[in-house]
């Protein structure tokens, strides 16, 4: 997993990170005090009702807080829009776009989410498109990415709320079988766990795997663990 800062865009636009599935390496640009405006946000209430029985554990030492704290969502249900692909026909496109939305439903046990049709009422917007290239380092040129989850923190002009907003690539060779796993994965990253499991069992694994697994017991304890943290976001700047 890498990190890449990019220069402030607009007023509003603070911050710009980019999650790389690709690798295991984390890489932050900077040096980023959690935000002196952080708060603790009331637990969801699917998340507040979840239990363990099993005692599986968490990953939550693998999520990485930024400088708002952490990316945590406080205005439920989420909003995702999933935009019709180009270049498939229409059972392709039909047959891609279940899947996706598979995904969400999937996450939606433990987030309220909700799929819109208004891209800019989106609060996640996921598409098929080839990430961008990773830059050539000493001569060797890089594998191409297969996903990439990307957010930008900005303030509400109505009411200077800190808010954040997130995009997901889903690279179009992505082969069918694994367009499911690649959007669980980076839904995950979406909804707050800005991190990577070391366990191939988990859905938030650091590299695709042969078998996709599902949503683990671990991948929702350490959502869990997520929203108990403070965040500047949801708070007024």
């Amino acid at each position: 997993m890498e990190y890449y800062l990019f220069k402030r865009i607009q007023k509003k636009l603070i911050t710009v990170l980019i999650l790389v599935i690709s690798s295991g390496l984390l890489v932050i640009f900077g040096n980023f005090p959690v935000h002196a405006n952080s708060h603790l946000h009331p637990l969801p209430a699917t998340l507040s009702q979840w239990r363990d029985l099993t005692n599986s554990g968490d990953y939550f030492d693998q999520v990485q807080p930024v400088k708002v704290g952490y990316l945590i969502w406080s205005l439920f249900p989420v909003k995702v829009k999933i935009e019709i692909p180009t270049g498939l026909n229409e059972a392709e496109t039909h047959s891609w776009m279940n899947k996706v939305a598979q995904a969400v439903q999937e996450w939606s046990v433990y987030l309220p989410l909700k799929i819109v049709e208004q891209s800019e009422s989106a609060d996640i917007t996921i598409w098929r498109k080839s990430p961008p290239m990773k830059p050539i380092v000493n001569g060797e040129f890089p594998r191409a990415r297969s996903a990439l989850t990307t957010y930008e923190l900005y303030n509400n002009n109505n009411n200077n709320i800190v808010s954040h907003r997130f995009t997901i690539l889903l690279s179009p060779s992505q082969t069918s079988e694994y367009v499911l796993a690649a959007a669980r994965h980076e839904l995950g990253h979406a909804l707050g766990i800005w991190g990577h499991s070391p366990l191939q069992t988990d859905a938030l694994y650091f590299s695709q795997v042969r078998n996709s697994p599902l949503i683990s017991v671990r991948d929702v304890n350490t959502l869990k663990r997520v929203y108990q943290q403070p965040t500047a976001l949801g708070w007024s700047g």
